[in-house]
């Protein structure tokens, strides 16, 4: 053998054993009060960040500010919703691409939790269930039923694909995988939480599997075998007497979702907390010796139409804003806020011996552009697709519409005043009669009908309908369909032969726009602005009505000018030297035609 052979034979030799110890490289255990990395105890100190709700350009800039903080692990949820957005279509590309989320953390030096749903709450549209599975017939969500059970095995296999190889077990980072999710604070059926368990690990999830739920219904939500984690408390006595009760008298103790703030819905003041309170409660959580992951480390924006909304039998409905900032420690941007060097603080006192924080990267710098002119429009009535003609109004599940709006069309007799009444009205609807706009109804006010002075003959009837977010949590996730749900009556008398019009708006570069003025309906106006940086900013919509912006094709989401939030974030990974695009889609104030952008954003101002 040649010297350039043996040299070659000896760097594959070296590369496969590496590779094989890497693989083998690291043991995850449970003793009876510590989790054990390679036989000596870990403290878990993690904080949750959501692969969708943070550009991919910025997965690693957020990492390493979770490593300055002190955290040593992420955790996230998968989401069904996006990976199977149509029954058998899987996705995990570009912001989907949770496997390069994973690796990302592991290059960062961090640990994973993966918490892959089915059911993942969140925040999030459906409570992560993609739409479609409302049409199957007989369905049902987080049950034993046999349809839903198929359903989920497919796609938590095909979730088994992208990260069962990457489990500490398998050579990689991600620590643990939980099954379910808060489960406890919607049934008691251990069956069903078995057949979870089994799924997961016909999935390729081989290593330690555990639950979380609430304290209130923490006896409901854990199966015997698997560690319970708890949500919502932090008294490390209470703590360890509940995971010792229904642990076999063991631990080890962990915090799954601690909360160092909360989320927002629209049209109610924004949530913050004090930092030092909550500072002074993870010092002595980390004292006492337990494992933590907060919930958010950073929550970034729930982009497109993906929020969630909650709802019950008592409290209105509730749908969520476009900003999941949480007042989290890292802010939507991403950058360190008092909390975040507070908690950082009372981490480093925790360390193992030796072991020092990073410098906390600075913070990134941010941009007002000035006003940008929207010089083309297109009034949505010009631009509707071919219609799905039916007697009745049919929900966007009907349609096989996942997200947006759907216009409803028909024709009524006038001359005279009455009633309007949408039955069921899910969520918020814009009424034109002949063109021009009538009036709105929205759910979150239980208003469902309005009063109409219709002019004399025949009158078109035009109803768009946004889906302000399928319900996240509690029952009423068995009652999830959009648009009109049941049927639309005027002066008393039902209204039949309806033509709707699907509005989905996955995309905005297919619209054609005209230079004539548009009258009283929802409008779609697009600009262009010129950059010489690129750089966060965000866009000042309080002057606005309702909508959703589109900047290069990225939908950043909904504004609403009732608050709290007024301004979207536009990420700097998103902007280009150069020209950049923006489109918005406004229902209620078709003569707004410039958009001004701030350096900060404003998430605490109702209107």
């Amino acid at each position: 053998m040649n010297f350039k052979k043996l040299v070659a034979l000896s760097i594959i030799l070296l590369f496969h054993f590496g590779v094989k110890a890497q693989k083998t490289s690291h043991t995850f255990a449970l003793s009876d009060s510590s989790f054990m990395l390679d036989g000596k105890p870990l403290q878990i100190i993690s904080g949750e960040m959501h692969y969708p709700r943070v550009p991919r350009e910025a997965w690693r800039a957020r990492m390493k500010m979770a490593k300055a903080m002190g955290l040593n692990t992420i955790g996230t949820y998968v989401f069904w919703n996006l990976h199977e957005p149509q029954k058998g279509k899987f996705d995990f590309t570009g912001n989907n691409d949770v496997a390069e989320f994973v690796r990302i953390a592991r290059e960062e030096g961090l640990w994973v939790i993966l918490r892959p749903s089915p059911y993942v709450c969140a925040e999030w549209e459906f409570g992560g269930y993609p739409y479609w599975l409302q049409n199957e017939k007989g369905l049902v969500v987080r049950s034993k039923e046999a349809q839903y059970l198929k359903e989920y095995e497919t796609y938590i296999k095909e979730v088994g694909r992208q990260l069962a190889p990457m489990q500490i077990n398998h050579g990689g980072n991600i620590l643990m995988v939980q099954i379910e999710n808060e489960y406890g604070s919607y049934g008691s059926d251990r069956e069903y939480l078995a057949i979870n368990q089994r799924l997961f690990k016909e999935a390729g999830f081989d290593g330690l599997l555990y639950t979380c739920d609430p304290a209130k219904d923490f006896t409901k939500g854990n199966l015997p075998g698997l560690l319970p984690a708890i949500n919502g408390i932090d008294d490390p006595q209470q703590v360890k007497k509940m995971v010792r009760d229904n642990h076999e008298g063991k631990g080890p103790f962990f915090i799954a979702e601690w909360y160092p703030a909360w989320f927002d819905w629209w049209g109610t003041q924004h949530h913050t907390v004090p930092p030092e309170n909550y500072a002074a409660r993870l010092d002595g959580v980390l004292a006492a010796g337990l494992s933590i992951n907060m919930y958010m480390f950073h929550g970034g924006t729930t982009r497109g139409f993906m929020n969630g909304a909650n709802y019950n039998d008592i409290d209105p409905f509730e749908p969520q804003i476009s900003s999941y900032d949480y007042d989290a420690p890292l802010d939507e941007a991403g950058n360190a806020t008092p909390k975040f060097m507070l908690f950082r603080k009372a981490i480093a006192k925790h360390l193992p011996a030796g072991q020092t924080l990073p410098k906390v990267p600075a913070a990134k710098p941010s941009i007002a552009i000035p006003l940008i002119k929207l010089n083309q429009a297109a009034g949505l009535l010009s631009i509707l697709p071919k219609p799905v003609l039916n007697k009745t109004p049919l929900t966007f599940e009907d349609l096989n519409q996942d997200y947006g709006f759907v216009l409803y069309r028909s024709t009524i007799t006038g001359g005279k005043t009455g009633t309007l009444k949408l039955n069921e009205l899910r969520d918020y609807a814009v009424i034109m009669v002949n063109g021009k706009r009538a009036g709105v109804l929205d759910r979150r006010h239980k208003q469902d009908s309005l009063s109409l002075n219709l002019p004399a003959g025949k009158v078109r009837l035009d109803i768009l309908v946004e889906n302000l977010g399928r319900i996240n949590f509690g029952p009423y996730l068995l009652k999830n369909k959009k648009g009109i749900t049941k049927s639309v009556q005027f002066d008393g008398k039902e209204v039949y032969n309806w033509a709707m019009y699907s509005l989905p708006f996955s995309r905005v570069n297919n619209i054609s726009y005209a230079a004539k003025a548009v009258g009283e309906q929802p409008i779609v106006k697009k600009g262009t602005f010129n950059l010489f940086k690129a750089a966060d900013t965000y866009l000042d919509m309080s002057q606005w009505g309702k909508g959703v912006v589109w900047v290069n094709g990225h939908n950043l989401g909904r504004y609403w000018a009732v608050g709290p939030q007024q301004t979207l974030y536009l990420p700097g990974e998103w902007l280009k030297k150069g020209k950049n695009d923006i489109v918005v889609f406004e229902l209620l104030n078709s003569k707004k035609s410039v958009i001004s952008s701030r350096k900060t954003p404003v998430l605490d101002k109702l209107q």
